[in-house]
């Protein structure tokens, strides 16, 4: 322990972990996670979470879940204790809200006797956003003023039931049930032996919030037999009352274009995570495979020849986001700043590279209205008479010749500087291997030549081709490589950028 930690008193956040989403979280939630030195976290508190943690935060994972592995809740306050003492900062990070079934009053009370100091922070419940994402609105001055929640699965320690079932089925109001399905049959049958009447409408909300979210519909005394014929199961919430019987159209969650097509994604890690953030939006369920790393080429005698010898360029070329962000981490890295660009002018292949350049001040005087390299090339040279201008090319060590080519044929001035390279990222392709024959891939996304060469070194094109899912390139040079792989290419995006491939497999599902 070091003397710093001695001397600092130990606080414990409770923070609820929202509904599944990671988005859902509250700010903060997501600040306190930042804040942690250590964070315990259920099963339930989705792993992207994470993300807001800091690097050297120890991550102690406590599910508690039946089956190997699981933890009591004795052995959790335990853990809380002991991360908590040498005075740290220590997030206990629970699903939905801590305080709604989640034995929140249990941790507190041994955080209050050894005189811990804590916070709880609110986080969005299961029964809250399973309702607003399956369009089902809880409570309404129509038909039901008021709400329970209920639990599902009491303690096993109970002799008896501590749920007034008589009370429910005279509710008038929404009943919701959390983790009752494997006690749903039980709970339908006590409500109408209180006095429910059998064809009150019920609902299950299964993995609400996810893309993989499923709804069953039907009336009380069938609701059991119906989850089980549609495979329905935990975890989900259970809705009761007149509110169940929504309106389909209000369903908005499952309405999104993309919803249920599991979409595999092919860049660099930053990338898949960028590109998973926007299937997601659109209502599908992203799968990463890593295919590349980007390696920076900055450190080369060339580019630092190249950056001392910048003011003699008439055009300076980007022609990706990866480009960008390389060439200004060395840029800044050497001291300098976006005033090297002062006597050129500078072009980027297409929109995410241009909105990438404007990130650091810079605005591009040119873009395509075809963002591939030769399109670049042959529109500027229409634009203007390239003859003896010099124009510097920043872009990958594994770009295509068609760029430079047609410039030169222009009688330009080219100098090719390669500032990054794509290694293979290794990831295990097993897994995925697995999911593509399997027939769980909707989609496998390619979005550049480099990552469909590494992706099909490890998975071969007739796996591919062989199996149901369907691939979509990001554009011609991409879809050229592929099929000089092998690859069967169903779909090529007419936008070449991320939202545009997205916008084609919209358009073909």
């Amino acid at each position: 322990m070091s003397a710093e930690s001695k001397n600092k008193k130990p606080f414990v956040y409770l923070v609820g972990a929202g509904p599944g989403r990671a988005d859902l979280i509250t700010v903060r939630g997501a600040n306190a996670i930042a804040a942690a030195d250590c964070i315990i976290a259920d099963k339930l508190a989705n792993p992207a979470l994470l993300k807001f943690a800091r690097p050297d935060a120890e991550i102690v994972p406590v599910p508690k879940r039946i089956g190997p592995g699981s933890f009591t809740q004795d052995a959790v306050n335990r853990i809380l204790l002991e991360k908590a003492a040498p005075g740290r900062i220590v997030v206990r990070l629970k699903g939905g809200d801590p305080c709604i079934f989640g034995r929140a009053g249990e941790e507190l009370a041994v955080l209050k006797e050894h005189g811990i100091e804590f916070e709880i922070v609110p986080g969005i419940t299961a029964a809250v956003a399973a309702g607003a994402y399956a369009g089902i609105i809880l409570t309404d001055r129509d038909y039901a003023s008021q709400i329970a929640f209920i639990t599902g699965h009491e303690a096993e320690e109970k002799e008896q039931s501590a749920i007034n079932w008589k009370a429910l089925a005279d509710f008038a109001g929404t009943l919701v049930f959390y983790m009752g399905m494997s006690n749903l049959a039980e709970i339908a049958d006590r409500l109408i032996q209180n006095g429910l009447t059998p064809d009150t409408p019920a609902a299950v909300i299964q993995s609400a919030t996810f893309p993989g979210q499923r709804i069953a519909m039907a009336p009380l005394s069938d609701i059991d037999n119906r989850c089980k014929a549609e495979k329905i199961g935990p975890p989900a919430i259970v809705v009761i009352g007149r509110a169940a019987d929504a309106d389909n159209a209000l369903n908005w969650f499952m309405r999104k274009p993309l919803f249920g097509k599991t979409i595999l994604v092919t860049r660099d890690v930053p990338g898949n995570a960028a590109f998973a953030a926007k299937i997601i939006r659109r209502g599908g369920s992203p799968v990463e495979f890593a295919t590349i790393k980007i390696r920076p080429l900055t450190d080369s005698a060339e580019f630092i020849k190249t950056l001392a010898q910048f003011s003699k360029y008439h055009w300076i070329i980007f022609t990706s986001v990866n480009g960008v962000t390389t060439f200004f981490d060395a840029l800044y890295a050497l001291g300098k700043d976006a005033r090297a660009f002062a006597s050129a002018k500078v072009a980027a292949i297409g929109s995410r590279t241009a909105a990438h350049l404007a990130d650091f001040g810079i605005k591009a005087d040119f873009v395509p209205t075809v963002f591939t390299g030769r399109q670049l090339a042959a529109q500027l040279i229409a634009r203007e008479n390239l003859q003896d201008k010099r124009i510097l090319l920043l872009r990958s060590r594994l770009a295509s010749s068609d760029l430079p080519d047609v410039l030169r044929e222009a009688a330009a001035e080219v100098a090719d500087v390669p500032i990054y390279t794509a290694d293979p990222a290794n990831a295990d392709p097993a897994p995925l291997f697995e999911q593509i024959t399997t027939g769980r891939i909707n989609w496998l996304t390619f979005a550049s030549p480099s990552s469909a060469r590494i992706f099909f070194e490890q998975i071969s094109p007739e796996t591919v081709n062989a199996s149901k899912a369907l691939v979509a390139s990001v554009g011609p040079v991409t879809t050229d490589c592929l099929e000089g792989l092998g690859v069967r290419v169903d779909l090529t995006a007419a936008e070449h950028t991320i939202d545009g491939l997205l916008d084609a497999i919209e358009g073909a599902c």
